[in-house]
């Protein structure tokens, strides 16, 4: 599995400015708590020459080296106790001056030994979603949210919503094949796609979702614009793990955008990277639209998906 390094870069970030401001306002709290109570600076003093005692008692040679560190051990725990006692005979919780982290469990560094904590996982996912394309459609619309109210009726409803929810949940990353999601407008392509790539950005994996006309936009602006390109988004078409495109056959159509779509999709497929594809066009005229060696690909080398029924947006505005 492997989030975009972006994605790892900008949670590390997040992590380390937590636990710098935790530590830095629990620094603050410190030094205010000195001015306010003196003795405690004193014990903290003594506090901070445990570890050079227990260094001498250990230079001192092996006769009673044992009773000598547990009697340092002894007052040192002793110490701790007169600490909180101060610090509550003042009014202070007796952790007043302890970081206050995000996470109380790694103490916001993202692991707990050797184990990732929870919180990085969720920061991780969050990041997912962000650089996923569709963020926002990432918190509606999934597999529990599909209603099979609206086309229930027509078997390829319930057929497509298994097929896709079985395609992202035992997503590898390799050889997982690819979708062709054929309808008209408004029959839950879009709903099933996003569904999937919440699931797939769950697992770990990074998902990029993009317009067809913007993909080409890109590749335009690559090929001819290269001070307005971007340069990430146009590798992650090829390099991502999973990538969607929406709307095929609404950007516009010549030499070069054909060239682009053609370059995409068999390089997704020769590194055995899986696409899901939504789409308007029928497979007539999707033939009509695109060269044989494109079409070839999205019908031998996809699972297609026929979507039909009335448009959901349109039933929901009734």
């Amino acid at each position: 599995m492997s989030y975009r390094r972006e994605d790892y870069i900008k949670v590390n970030e997040l992590l380390a400015k937590r636990r710098g401001d935790a530590e830095a306002e629990a620094r603050a709290r410190l030094y205010d708590a000195y001015e306010r109570m003196p003795e405690l600076r004193e014990v903290d003093k003594t506090l901070a020459r445990t570890s050079a005692k227990i260094a001498a008692a250990i230079a001192g040679g092996r006769d009673e080296i044992e009773a000598r560190i547990a009697e340092i051990e002894a007052e040192n725990m002793s110490l701790q106790r007169r600490r909180a006692q101060i610090l509550v005979d003042n009014g202070y919780p007796a952790d007043y001056t302890e970081p206050r982290y995000f996470c109380r469990e790694c103490g916001d560094t993202g692991f707990v030994g050797s184990r990732e904590c929870s919180c990085r996982r969720r920061a991780l996912i969050t990041a997912g979603y962000e650089s996923s394309g569709i963020g926002e459609l990432l918190r509606t619309q999934t597999f529990e949210t599909f209603s099979l109210s609206y086309n229930g009726e027509f078997p390829s409803t319930a057929r497509n919503l298994e097929t896709v929810k079985r395609y992202a949940e035992s997503f590898t990353g390799d050889g997982d094949g690819s979708l062709l999601l054929v309808g008209s407008t408004g029959l839950g392509k879009t709903h099933l796609s996003s569904s999937a790539a919440r699931v797939v950005i769950e697992r770990g994996f990074d998902v990029f979702y993009i317009k067809s006309q913007n993909m080409m936009s890109l590749f335009e602006d690559h090929q001819f614009r290269r001070e307005r390109a971007d340069e990430d988004a146009v590798q992650r078409c090829f390099d991502c793990d999973l990538l969607i495109i929406d709307d095929l056959g609404t950007e516009v159509s010549n030499g070069f955008t054909n060239a682009m779509l053609y370059n995409v999709v068999d390089t997704r497929i020769s590194r055995r990277k899986g696409m899901i594809i939504n789409t308007n066009l029928s497979a007539a005229e999707l033939r009509k639209r695109y060269a044989d060696r494109i079409t070839s690909r999205l019908f031998g080398e996809f699972t297609a998906l026929l979507f039909e029924g009335r448009d959901v947006r349109a039933e929901k505005l009734r």
